[in-house]
């Protein structure tokens, strides 16, 4: 592909310079690849509020949930 080849091309129609804006933007958005935000440690505030790991499931788990750990 050339450096004077468009990209692309309007077939039909004619649209305005708005539309056509609104065209390349998405264009450009689309082809970007999504990157994933960084994920950060939670802070020990946030941990004493999570359920311990020693969480009871199975039959008897609605009354074993009230007894003392």
């Amino acid at each position: 592909m050339s450096a004077e080849e468009p990209l692309f091309r309007v077939v039909r129609g004619a649209p305005t310079a708005e539309e056509l804006a609104a065209l390349v933007g998405a264009i450009v958005v689309r082809s970007r690849p999504a990157a994933a935000p960084p994920r950060t440690a939670a802070s020990a505030w946030a941990r004493s509020g999570r359920p311990a790991a020693t969480a009871v499931a199975g039959p008897g788990a609605w009354r074993a949930s009230g007894l003392p750990r």
